[in-house]
């Protein structure tokens, strides 16, 4: 067993619709980061990220929009796409350290108190991304097969 393989069981009809909402929550913000809050997402790059702050929103919005899709039509590589997005999150989670420290108001968290409470989000994504796509269970499962595959003297490959 692979992790990287195609998912051949399904997904259960609770992880199923978690994974959708997801995938359309970041379509939606990267449909968002391109049109009507270009400004609030340019906000928030950090400025010392030596990259173009319009750079930044237009590929972030570009990647949450693949990832979105992803999510949603790509099923069967569900575990692979669940691990993208929770990188994608660990990503972009110094943006919204630096939104905090550098006392940047925008999306209406004008004050460190709501800046902080959005950092307490930032990893129930990354765990509702792994949780919703399995790709938390897959890992797990992955890594009992590597300790089952190893006896006292190491791998048997």
């Amino acid at each position: 067993m692979t992790i990287l393989a195609p998912q051949t069981t399904r997904s259960t009809v609770l992880r199923t619709i978690f994974r959708l909402v997801l995938g359309a929550f970041l379509l939606l913000a990267g449909i968002s980061h391109l049109t009507v809050n270009r400004e609030a997402f340019l906000a928030q790059v950090p400025t010392w990220l030596p990259l173009e702050g319009d750079f930044v929103v237009v590929a972030s919005g570009a990647v949450e929009i693949f990832l979105g899709v992803a999510l949603i039509a790509l099923g069967r590589f569900r575990v692979q796409v669940g691990m993208l997005v929770a990188l994608f999150f660990v990503a972009i989670f110094p943006g919204n350290i630096s939104q905090l420290v550098t006392h940047t108001d925008s999306f209406g968290l004008n004050t460190d108190l709501d800046r902080s409470i959005r950092l307490v989000f930032q990893p129930i994504l990354v765990l509702w991304a792994l949780w919703s796509t399995g790709a938390w269970k897959a890992f797990r499962e992955y890594r009992a097969n590597q300790r089952n595959r190893s006896g006292p003297t190491g791998p048997t490959d």
